[in-house]
């Protein structure tokens, strides 16, 4: 019987979960389909009761599930447990409903590995929730020096920097002025995002050698990264962190590793045009 998994979020149509896990499922002959399902908080119960009972077999969480999921869950472990963040979910040998982060890994695969002497960055993070845990143990992980928080929700990330012990959180209202103190900026709310907000501000006030991260991929390039880019800024967007974190969720449903080929970048490029 085919398997069946799923990406829960809102708004979930720009993803391209199923882009990705559909064709890992083709290449490897694995019966399975995984799909999009935009849910509401109140479904939560409802889908994670349709793992325990086999209807689906895993899923993953985006926005804004990523600590909501939770409570329905049986236990986290590793990079879950460690930043309260899940975006993997699945029953483990013992049928416990088992969460699971796999951002931490993507962040460090896709951005942490180019960055040279990482250890003496000034990092900013804009956004405390989704995958902002994700990113600041990621961060601690790889031993940058300094990492500050901003958010619109200034209790949020006075909130999220006492569970780091991260002391320095910048209030939105000063942000333009604070960005010149930087070396990373890495944007990990949704502003940008294909049919979303953008920010109200350009960048501007900054250092010349910045490195300048979106946690989004759809758009590929986002209003930020088109007016650093022009800048000279270095830019990433978020395809790698997004494949690779899916990469792992894919082996921790499969216990297959599975292969970024030529012809899988080129299916999602197709996709982001």
């Amino acid at each position: 019987m085919t398997k069946k998994f799923a990406i829960i979020g809102k708004p979930i149509s720009h993803s391209l979960s199923p882009t990705l896990h559909n064709y890992w499922f083709k290449k490897y002959d694995i019966d399975s389909h995984y799909s999009l399902m935009d849910v509401h908080e109140s479904d939560l119960g409802n889908v994670v009761e349709k793992i325990r009972t086999g209807k689906l077999s895993g899923i993953n969480v985006t926005l804004p599930f990523k600590q909501k999921i939770i409570p329905f869950l049986d236990a986290l472990i590793n990079d879950a447990k460690s930043t309260n963040s899940v975006n993997t979910v699945y029953l483990d040998k013992s049928n416990r409903l088992v969460g699971e982060n796999t951002d931490v890994f993507g962040v460090q695969a896709a951005f942490l590995k180019e960055i040279v002497n990482v250890e003496n960055k000034n990092a900013l993070i804009i956004g405390a929730g989704g995958v902002a845990p994700s990113i600041i143990k990621s961060f601690q992980t790889s031993k940058i020096k300094k990492i500050s928080i901003v958010n619109r929700t200034y209790e949020k990330s006075v909130f999220l920097g006492k569970k780091f012990n991260l002391s320095n959180i910048i209030k939105w209202n000063n942000l333009k002025n604070e960005l010149s103190q930087f070396d990373i900026i890495i944007n990990a709310t949704s502003l940008g995002l294909k049919n979303n907000d953008n920010f109200d501000f350009n960048f501007d006030n900054i250092k010349t050698g910045l490195i300048y991260i979106d946690t989004i991929y759809n758009p590929l390039e986002t209003r930020n990264i088109k007016l650093l880019k022009e800048k000279g800024i270095k830019t990433f967007n978020g395809l790698n962190m997004f494949i690779y974190q899916g990469q792992k969720s894919f082996y921790l449903w499969n216990k297959i590793n599975p292969e970024i080929d030529d012809r899988l970048l080129d299916l999602l490029d197709s996709k982001l045009k």
